[in-house]
């Protein structure tokens, strides 16, 4: 029976941090995708789309690659000092968060862009700023789907 909570302290520890940076980088990406027009909004668009249509294998060998020690990440936090990012808790994070992110953004993404413009305008008429009218105009709009992400 002491076999058994390890595991599950890993898990639940995995889950609670993926979400928390789930919220921190999803929602803005979200926010950004969904009133931009730029050219990089499809690029962008499109890398986060990317777990989606590769097969996991195919997105746990690109990981390997990106984060082992010949790897970009690999290099730049073996040269900072830290730990492998390999068969690490730290590089399980990063592929948590990597493989989510587009349940995250995707909905929430749409909740933003069916938002009415009209309730932008009026809290920019009201005198609001711009993240006062994110945080307390469009976020409580798009709870179900944050909840959902």
């Amino acid at each position: 029976m002491d076999d058994f909570w390890p595991p599950l302290l890993l898990s639940l520890r995995l889950a609670a941090l993926t979400t928390a940076l789930l919220l921190a980088l999803g929602l803005p990406l979200a926010a950004w995708l969904a009133f931009s027009r730029g050219r990089l909004r499809h690029w962008v668009h499109a890398a986060v789309s990317l777990p989606l249509v590769l097969p996991p294998t195919v997105l746990g060998f690109y990981l390997l690659l990106l984060l082992g020690p010949r790897g970009p990440a690999g290099r730049l936090c073996e040269a900072l000092g830290g730990p492998g990012l390999v068969f690490s808790f730290t590089g399980l994070l990063i592929g948590s968060v990597l493989f989510s992110l587009p349940f995250m953004v995707h909905p929430v993404e749409a909740a933003l862009s069916e938002l009415p413009p009209s309730l932008s305008e009026a809290a920019a008429v009201l005198g609001k700023g711009r993240w006062e009218t994110f945080r307390r105009v469009l976020l409580p709009n798009i709870r179900p789907a944050l909840l959902g992400g």
